[in-house]
């Protein structure tokens, strides 16, 4: 029947009805029109249809791509750790301080990774346990060594809360920072904290951010039994009147320790293992 039709539209059938001095259609003719007029649209439809499947596709992808760190380093340490072969990600994030805003990790929370958040504000905390269940939080500062107390400085923004009074009275002096509140928090040092969280499996990706202690804990790290394939560090200082400063330290005691520069997108430093990065498979 649409061989038989392919050369007529519904148009071209009309006219004949017409002619046909006013008869109605005989059911044949309604049924070739119908025919017809099903043609001509399920192209249109079908068109239509993977169009809005692509689209769907296209929201997802960009969706599971977008950044939430402060420069795009989870995008760039995602492409890193796919380059290096680490496809079940666990990360430990030093100074979490936010779930999601300029977070280094949630990218790949997002993705299904876990791992272990830590936060001495205690306030902060809250936050992170209720946005993020699967990770595990601890509350606690992180130093070099032992299990003490010490004095946290809450600051106006609290992405700059610190254990460095030196740090937060200059903060102070800049003028728009004040501390607002002194509050005695528990300080575990590193590799504690290593050892009794990580003696299993030695995390894929450590995010530090600890305003003004980050060059401590590298320095007491025991890179010897714990090697991360990837860090993610802080390494720049904060600064209201443009007088920042690279950490060189930072990056001068990363490279000692055997590892080397992947991506710095000025704040924040990308270091790789250089095991890892040797031992990396090839990508097309």
């Amino acid at each position: 029947m649409l061989r038989l039709l392919s050369g007529f539209s519904g148009s071209n059938i009309d006219a004949l009805s017409d002619q046909r001095m006013k008869y109605k259609r005989t059911p044949e003719e309604r049924v070739s029109v119908g025919i017809l007029g099903l043609r001509s649209k399920i192209p249109n439809s079908i068109l239509a249809f993977k169009k809005k499947i692509y689209a769907k596709l296209r929201s997802k992808e960009m969706i599971e791509r977008k950044s939430y760190a402060q420069c795009g380093e989870d995008i760039i340490i995602d492409f890193l750790l796919m380059w290096i072969g680490v496809n079940n990600v666990l990360y430990l994030d030093i100074g979490a301080h936010h779930p999601i805003w300029l977070s280094n990790t949630y990218f790949f929370y997002r993705k299904g990774h876990r791992g272990i958040l830590i936060e001495p504000d205690e306030e902060l905390c809250k936050n992170l346990r209720e946005k993020r269940p699967a990770d595990t939080v601890l509350n606690l500062a992180v130093g070099a060594s032992g299990d003490s107390k010490m004095q946290m400085y809450v600051m106006t923004s609290r992405t700059l809360n610190t254990l460095d009074l030196t740090q937060a009275e200059q903060l102070q002096l800049a003028g728009r920072q004040h501390i607002e509140a002194i509050l005695d928090v528990r300080c575990l040092g590193i590799n504690e904290i290593l050892l009794e969280y990580f003696e299993a499996r030695v995390p894929n990706l450590v995010s530090l951010d600890i305003e003004g202690m980050d060059f401590d804990v590298l320095k007491a790290w025991d890179f010897s039994r714990f090697r991360p394939e990837v860090f993610c560090v802080e390494t720049l200082t904060y600064s209201q009147n443009n007088e920042e400063r690279k950490l060189t330290e930072i990056i001068d005691l990363m490279l000692d320790n055997g590892y080397q520069i992947y991506a710095d997108t000025y704040v924040n430093t990308i270091f790789v293992c250089q095991n890892a990065w040797r031992k990396r498979t090839a990508h097309d």
